[in-house]
């Protein structure tokens, strides 16, 4: 039975955090106090994210993305890796690369082949600002290889101006020879993160940033239920896309459900009700009604709100306890 919900969109897209730890400190995603985080008791064992992984595949997702935190700092990670890869699905993973170079024999090995580094600037000094922590070279030369070995390689690209705004251009620049695609994602809202619009930038700032410097680019025809607009300079290697939640929602064909490490399913990156599947698979209940039930309420767009009010906002969770 298909994840449909009252708007038609079959969901067959589940990203899952496996963890709410991190090794960087990225201001737009942790408060700057910290989070409290979950008592072990209340985590996702490996066992319990194969098992209920296995109950969405069951009901027709046929991809996974496993985010967090940082995925891949959550003990014995191979071991799901390996687990969750007899599933009949795509998986990806989204990381901020610093321990990339010790898992690309394991993602070879099981097929693992799309992965999105998260990387706010080309810069050491100011990667090192936005992270609070310096292991700029080592992303750097994980990226490298990973393009070497042949994986499809994704840039994740938190743009927020008077941070890194002025290096819009220079990572398309970085395209040039890189068989990679930079995704510019628009500063969005979440608790804790002292959003304001006034920081960000939109989709026609950066494509004007561009044009400027390196003259007219191609648009890229759009696969079904991405979650950017896609560019390309002519002659460069790689492209470009602009995810634009906040000036341009492309709610339209979604098709992606969410779990967080916890346990509790999400149906939007915004939404503010969440349903406990956890809870009921150690209670021994079936989860595919609970999943149906939490898809039956999913709105049409940004779990309904037009405008970022942060009344409304603040009452989601931080990002890093969404799962990025």
């Amino acid at each position: 039975m298909a994840i449909k919900d009252t708007f038609g969109r079959t969901h067959t897209y589940l990203r899952i955090s496996v963890t709410d730890l991190c090794n960087l400190r990225c201001f737009y995603c942790m408060p700057e106090e910290g989070v409290e985080l979950t008592d072990k008791a209340h985590l996702m064992t490996l066992e319990e994210i194969v098992s209920i992984a296995g109950e969405f595949v069951k009901e027709g997702v046929d991809t996974i993305r496993l985010t967090g935190g940082e995925p891949l700092v959550r003990k014995n990670f191979a071991f799901l890796i390996e687990e969750l890869a007899k599933l009949p699905v795509k998986l990806k993973l989204t990381t901020n690369g610093i321990l990339l170079d010790k898992y690309f024999e394991l993602f070879e090995k099981v097929g693992l082949k799309h992965l999105n580094i998260s990387l706010d600037s080309l810069e050491q000094a100011k990667a090192a600002f936005i992270t609070k922590r310096d292991y700029f070279e080592r992303i750097m030369r994980n990226i490298e290889t990973a393009l070497e070995r042949g994986f499809t390689v994704k840039l994740n690209v938190v743009v927020i101006k008077g941070v890194n705004d002025n290096e819009i251009v220079d990572f398309v620049r970085y395209t040039k020879h890189r068989n990679l695609s930079v995704k510019f994602i628009e500063f969005m809202p979440f608790k804790g993160n002292q959003w304001d619009w006034s920081k960000g930038v939109s989709e026609e700032e950066i494509l004007t940033d561009v044009r400027k410097e390196l003259g007219e680019v191609v648009a890229l025809e759009k696969p079904a239920h991405s979650t950017s607009n896609n560019f390309q300079v002519p002659g460069f290697d790689g492209s470009f896309g602009v995810v634009s939640t906040v000036t341009k929602p492309f709610c339209q064909d979604c098709n992606r459900l969410r779990l967080t490490a916890d346990g509790k399913m999400k149906n939007c990156l915004f939404a503010r009700n969440e349903t406990d599947l956890l809870s009921a698979w150690r209670s021994g209940a079936a989860i595919s009604p609970l999943i149906h039930q939490n898809i039956a309420q999913k709105k049409y767009s940004r779990d309904g709100m037009t405008v970022f009010a942060k009344e409304e906002f603040e009452q989601n969770r931080t990002m890093i306890g969404i799962g990025g």
